[in-house]
Parts: C-alpha cells; sequence; structure tokens
C-alpha cells in the first residue's frame, strides 16, 4: 500500500511538470512592431496641460520608435483626425512626426473616446489582424459625447462590451495613460487588462515623458546597455545607440549642463555635437543620436534623472521573453533570456561561459532583490529562465535583466503588476519562513527528477536551475498535497489526474480510519482510568503542567498511541512542503531589503485564492 502511494504522490507532483513544459514557449525575436498612438485634445487639456507638454512627449516616442516599425498619431475630440498617417518608421517620418506634433492642442468640445478608438483601429492597415499591433492612449477626462448622461453611459458600456470584444478578438493590445484624477481610470485599466496592455497615471503633465515612455517600453522593448555610475561601454557589434538623459528636478533649460565624452576623449554638447551625431532638447530631457560609435567606454558629464538609459541596434541582441501586464501566484511570471546574432539564437558554450546574466526586481518603494540566473555551466539550449510567483505584497515591479560578458554587455527594463484576490492570501504552508526574507522562485525541473519528493542528502543546485525548459508550480505541488481533493479541482482531461484523484480519496479515507482507531483506543483507556478493579494500581493525578502518566502492571503490554507513519499518506507531502523553501534556491536570491514579508504566524488562517481566481481579463493569444 505504501508503494501505490508514493507512486500516485510522484505522479501528481509531476503533471504541472509536463503541463508546463508543454506552454512555455522560447524566447523568439519579436516581430515587426506596429505602435498607434491616440491623443485626447479635449478642453478640459487647457487645465491639466497648459503648457502643452504633450508635444515633446510625442516627440520622444518618435524619435525612440525602433527603425523599421509601423507606427502613426491620431488625436481626438468630438471628431477623430489623423495628424500623422501611419507608415513605415525612418528618417522621413520621424520628421514629419515632430513637425506636426506642434499642432496638438485643446480646441475640442468633447471626449469621442469610442470613435478614436474604431478609427484608429481600421481594418485598412491590416486587414483586421492587430496581433502585432500596440495602440497607446492617452486621456484626461471619460467618454462625453452628449449633455445627456444616458448616452454617455451606454456609450461607455458599448465600447467596454461588443467594441473590446471584438479588439480582443483581433489580438489588439492597450496601453492607456490617464493624466490627471479626472480621467475615467476604471475604463482605461479594463481596456488595458483585457487586452492584455499596461496602464499608468501621469500624475501632471510634467510626468507625461517618463509615462509614454514606459508605454512604448510595454509596446516595444528596446535593448539597452546598462549605465554604470556616468559610464556605458559599447562594444564592437553596436551598429548605433541613443541616449536619453533626463534631466534633475530642479533643473531648467537654462542651467542645464551635459557633456558627452568618446572613448578618445573628444567631448560633445547639444550646441557642438559630434561627427555622426544628432542631439536633440526637449523641456525635461536630453536625446543623443550615435551612428557607427566607437568600441570602448563612454562618459556622460551631467546629471542623469530618473530613468535615463541608453538603448542599442546591434547585430548581437538580448532578448527577454514578454512580460504579462499582470501575474501571481497562479499565474507566475516566467522569464527567459537568450541570445541571438541575426536570427539565430546562440548556444556556443564559448560565448554563454562568460556571461553572467543576473536579474533585479524593483518595488515601488524602491526596494530590491538580485539573483544570478548563470550558473557553473550555460545551458545547452542558450535559455537561461526563472520564475516568479510570490512576492511580498501586491503592487507594481520594475523587472530589470542585465547580461554581462566581459566584452559585452546588455540590459532589458519592464515592469508587471503583482496581484493577489481581494480577501485572498497564500496558505500557511506557502509561506516563507521569517528569517528568509527573500522572494521565493519556482524551481526548475532539472532539480525535479523525484518528482520534488527529494531523497534526505538532497542539496539544491541554483546553477543546475537555468538549464531547464519547464519549472516547477510550487501551487500546484501543495495543492496535490492537500487532505482531500474537491472533484470539481480534477481535470477530466487528463486520466492521471483521475488516477491521482482516486489514490487521494484512499489515502484520506485510510487516514480517517487511522484516525477513528486512534480516537476508540484513546477512548478505551480514559474509560478503564475512570473504572479501576481491584488488580489495578490506583492512577496518579499528575500535577499541573506536567504530563500524564499511567502506571501498569509488571507484565502488561504499555497501551501507547500510534503515530503517523511518515512514510503513508498525506504526511509525506506535508513534510517536504515545509522544506520547500530550500527546494525552490531561495538562498541565490539576495533580496534583504524586503525585510517587512508578514510573518508565517500571521497568516496561518489565511486561505489560498481558488483556481478561477486569476488576474487578467478575457482570453488573449497574441504570439
Amino acid at each position: 500500500m505504501r508503494w501505490i502511494q508514493s507512486v500516485l504522490f510522484l505522479v501528481i507532483v509531476n503533471l504541472p511538470i509536463w503541463a508546463s513544459a508543454q506552454t512555455t514557449a522560447n524566447p523568439e525575436l519579436p516581430e515587426g512592431a506596429d505602435v498607434r498612438i491616440i491623443v485626447d485634445i479635449s478642453g478640459s487639456m487647457k487645465d491639466n496641460d497648459p503648457d502643452n507638454l504633450r508635444q515633446p512627449a510625442v516627440r520622444l516616442l518618435a524619435r525612440m520608435l525602433p527603425e523599421n516599425a509601423y507606427a502613426g498619431l491620431w488625436t481626438f475630440g468630438q471628431y477623430v483626425n489623423m495628424l500623422v498617417p501611419r507608415n513605415r518608421v525612418d528618417e522621413r517620418w520621424r520628421e514629419q512626426m515632430i513637425s506636426l506634433s506642434s499642432e496638438i492642442n485643446s480646441v475640442a468640445l468633447r471626449t469621442n473616446l469610442g470613435k478614436a478608438i474604431e478609427v484608429a483601429s481600421d481594418d485598412y492597415f491590416t486587414a483586421g489582424d492587430l496581433s502585432h499591433t500596440d495602440f497607446i492612449l492617452l486621456t484626461d477626462g471619460k467618454v462625453d459625447i452628449s449633455d445627456d448622461e444616458r448616452v454617455n453611459q451606454a456609450e461607455r458600456e458599448r465600447i467596454l462590451g461588443p467594441l473590446l470584444d471584438e479588439l480582443v478578438s483581433k489580438g489588439a493590445t492597450f496601453h492607456t495613460v490617464a493624466l490627471s484624477g479626472e480621467a475615467d481610470v476604471g475604463f482605461l485599466q479594463t481596456l488595458a487588462q483585457e487586452t492584455g496592455g499596461s496602464y499608468s497615471v501621469a500624475p501632471s503633465a510634467d510626468a507625461l515623458n517618463r509615462v509614454f515612455l514606459k508605454a512604448l517600453n510595454a509596446a516595444v522593448p528596446q535593448e539597452q546597455v546598462p549605465i554604470e555610475g556616468n559610464r556605458f561601454s559599447v562594444d564592437s557589434a553596436v551598429r548605433e545607440f541613443t541616449a536619453l538623459i533626463f534631466w534633475g528636478e530642479d533643473e531648467t533649460s537654462d542651467t542645464r549642463e551635459l557633456r558627452l565624452t568618446d572613448p578618445d576623449g573628444n567631448t560633445a554638447r547639444v550646441d557642438r555635437p559630434g561627427d555622426g551625431m544628432r542631439w536633440a532638447r526637449e523641456s525635461g530631457y536630453d536625446l543623443i543620436t550615435v551612428t557607427e560609435p566607437k568600441k570602448g567606454e563612454w562618459r556622460l558629464d551631467g546629471e542623469l534623472g530618473e530613468g535615463s538609459r541608453v538603448t542599442v541596434v546591434s547585430d548581437l541582441r538580448m532578448v527577454v521573453s514578454p512580460l504579462p501586464s499582470v501575474f501571481s501566484g497562479d499565474e507566475p511570471l516566467q522569464l527567459q533570456v537568450a541570445f541571438f546574432e541575426a536570427q539565430d539564437r546562440l548556444t556556443d558554450p564559448s560565448f554563454l561561459d562568460v556571461m553572467e546574466v543576473r536579474v533585479t526586481i524593483t518595488s515601488e518603494d524602491g526596494r530590491s532583490g538580485t539573483k544570478v540566473l548563470s550558473g557553473d555551466q550555460p545551458p545547452e539550449n542558450g535559455i537561461y529562465q526563472d520564475a516568479v510567483e510570490r512576492l511580498p505584497s501586491a503592487g507594481e515591479y520594475v523587472i530589470d535583466v542585465v547580461a554581462d560578458g566581459k566584452t559585452f554587455s546588455r540590459k532589458f527594463t519592464g515592469s508587471s503588476r503583482f496581484t493577489v484576490p481581494e480577501g485572498l492570501a497564500p496558505a500557511p504552508s506557502e509561506e516563507l519562513e521569517p528569517a528568509e526574507p527573500a522572494v521565493p522562485v519556482q524551481m526548475d525541473a532539472s532539480d525535479s527528477d523525484s518528482g520534488s519528493v527529494p531523497e534526505p542528502d538532497h542539496q539544491p543546485n541554483p546553477a543546475e536551475d537555468n538549464i531547464s525548459t519547464s519549472p516547477i508550480d510550487i501551487n500546484a505541488v501543495e495543492e496535490t498535497s492537500a487532505v482531500s481533493v474537491e472533484p470539481e479541482e480534477v481535470d477530466t482531461a487528463l486520466p492521471l489526474w483521475a488516477m491521482a484523484a482516486g489514490g487521494i480519496v484512499l489515502i484520506a479515507l485510510i487516514a480517517g480510519g487511522l484516525f477513528a482507531a486512534v480516537r476508540r483506543k484513546k477512548k478505551a483507556v480514559q474509560e478503564s482510568q475512570e473504572t479501576p478493579n481491584d488488580d489495578e494500581v490506583p492512577v496518579i493525578e499528575p500535577e499541573q503542567g506536567e504530563e500524564e502518566k499511567v502506571t501498569q502492571e509488571p507484565g502488561a503490554e504499555p497501551v501507547t498511541e500510534p503515530e503517523a507513519d511518515p512514510e503513508e499518506g498525506i504526511p509525506v507531502a506535508d513534510a517536504e512542503v515545509e522544506d520547500s523553501d530550500e527546494e525552490f534556491g531561495l538562498e541565490d536570491f539576495d533580496l534583504s531589503e524586503f525585510d517587512d514579508l508578514p510573518d508565517s504566524d500571521d497568516e496561518e488562517h489565511k486561505t489560498r485564492p481558488a483556481d478561477g481566481d486569476k488576474p487578467g481579463g478575457r482570453d488573449k493569444r497574441k504570439p
């Protein structure tokens, strides 16, 4: 009976591994981008953007959009105007976008959001296929097409109903930006969530540059090189770089000073750019583009505001799998990193051996933790990977991936929101040890050969975790180690699940029988103590605080309470879950700044979310 229980437990534990291997996609070079920008020009913008800072923000997008992408600009109020026609991004298109951005104003009477979305998503451009199309929508208001509020409400419901369903079916992604608290936050959040996009708030027009850049980065992630202090390195594979340097908080156009020095010591300024260099200064930022840059270390002299970065166009690329807009314990953040030269993924050990790949997760209040994904041996398939399924608290987190290959370095920056269903929290078995303030990360399948039931002398090897392609889902392991499984939780599409469910029920019955037997024996002992016969030695009542003892006549068998066999039934699973922190390689995560994790005792009676309580919206499958 024991070996049957062990086999069933191993089958249950490994099912999530097989499922993960089937659904996890390898990182690939992105398809051609199609970005459509929709900007509100209604009269309320006079108050929320009095200096028309939408103009330099739009020009920033024009300069940062990758070459050969497709893009266009629409403005809207009561009517919709295609200010810059959708076309391939090149120098001519950029100049047109920069020039026409001056026509962005605040003169329109209404806020016809539905019409703006319909016009910008016209089937004419892509024959109805929007699977590679990202919309960036900026507004400071709500649906306003009539003086009758009932008409406005009906239009709002139409947009979030039939129109949104159609957009999702075509694969569209919306990144929405709310300017001021007067915007319809619920509307914009729903539009972003249901299409798998991002939602941001620009508290003031001054913040538009950074918020627009964040939306663009979500739509078209761009490769960067890391800035260390005020220096960055350019390798021979870089054909062009663009340095976007935000100003400090107190700087103005009169006080702003910035210099760029190349590896040969030549210094350039905004009024004296170097050869092959374009330097644009706007309110709040400097943007410097250098073609065919010299190999070596470059230096920036001046204040580098938050969000400053150097993006590159290179033949040698680091590609990170798309980040979801939201993730949770039920739908973890799966992170995969690979390197490409031209169209080929690099698997050459001589290249990967010198590569250090690390991921840093930063919370909204600035705390961060770092984990190295590269181990002693590079992954055979060239894919570094890990998964994050639980963080200290709900909120938005910035994910930075940095690769350092001595003479080669690349950086990726993205963001995602960790969510927990309202009123629910992880079960006690999922909580971290109070003394281990670290972010739990899934263990890869390379450490799961024993079905998550490690031998006593097993020690976790985080370095090997990185070469696996199928990370274990900790939630699935812990759920299947419960005493009982509700019928609706069993996936009838998999016969093994049905077998596993039967095994669990059988184990539960056996456990119930054991507990019943224990209670009967205990009751019999108590009755014998309450009714002693003449041959028994009297029972001495123990003092308070001491353990109760029963004295028996010599030669008689002592009555002992049976203990649960650690190899029988569910106690095996429970014991393994207690040590799960070690299995998932938590010792490799340096997250000392996350020092306010909830104590496991405080969360002891909270329940985990049901399978149906997952973040996200409609089923949107975007390659």
